[in-house]
């Protein structure tokens, strides 16, 4: 069987509704009467189609569908993925109250050498890495947080509680290649294609709140953008 049989075979498996994780490299060598090589061949054809995904450590995934995240209103990864039919869930992986970068600090106003709290969490849709985000807010803010509040709460959920009401969000939209620390966290080769989202939160006086930066494998997401009708769209 040469590699393009075997990629036609897990094709038509996946389109027949299988998901999660596949069978390891050796297993399906074994069904199949062919060596690794030709079993990661397949693969690799099938990941250049979008229809599986590889983790270190973890072996071959059925890739889910993206998760479409709309732009033009305030929306939560929780809400996205829930509305999705995904279950979310979330983990944090460092809480630090430290100086933030320049480039943060100017945009939420603050001296360069400023404290604020960072947060750095994991979502999970369906118990799979879905994003990693990053978020900072001033140390004022951040005081009153605790570790187990980030964890059990989003931030557009927390910041009313303390006064602050989330009223307006930018977004600058990059791509970006997966480092070493997000290839290892999002479960992606070293290098794959990231979106890389940066949003700033806007208080009801229009003063910068929060950033976050936003690191999604780009086949899990499309983010989308609804136009009304009349003008000149192209």
């Amino acid at each position: 069987m040469r590699y393009l049989d075997l990629a036609e075979t897990l094709r038509a498996r996946i389109a027949d509704g299988v998901s999660g994780a596949l069978p390891s490299e050796a297993t399906l060598g074994t069904e199949f009467e062919v060596s690794r090589v030709t079993v990661r061949r397949a693969l690799e054809v099938l990941r250049g189609e979008g229809l599986v995904h590889s983790r270190r450590g973890a072996g071959w995934f059925v890739a889910m569908d993206p998760i479409r995240q709309p732009l033009g209103r305030i929306t939560t990864l929780e809400g996205a993925l829930a509305a999705a039919g995904a279950t979310p869930s979330r983990r944090v992986l460092e809480f630090a109250f430290e100086t933030a970068p320049s480039d943060v600090a100017k945009t939420l106003g603050l001296p360069a050498d400023s404290e604020m709290l960072r947060v750095t969490r994991l979502n999970l849709a369906d118990d799979e890495p879905f994003a990693l985000v990053t978020v900072w807010v001033p140390s004022l803010l951040g005081a009153h947080l605790s570790r187990a509040d980030v964890e059990q709460s989003t931030f557009t959920d927390l910041l009313p509680l303390h006064g602050v009401e989330p009223r307006r969000i930018t977004q600058t939209i990059t791509a970006v290649a997966a480092d070493r620390l997000e290839s290892s966290r999002l479960g992606v080769p070293v290098g794959s294609p990231l979106l890389a989202c940066q949003r700033v939160t806007y208080d009801r006086d229009s003063i910068a709140v929060m950033v976050s930066e936003h690191r999604y494998a780009a086949h899990l997401t499309a983010l989308e953008v609804e136009f009304s009708p009349g003008g000149n769209h192209g």
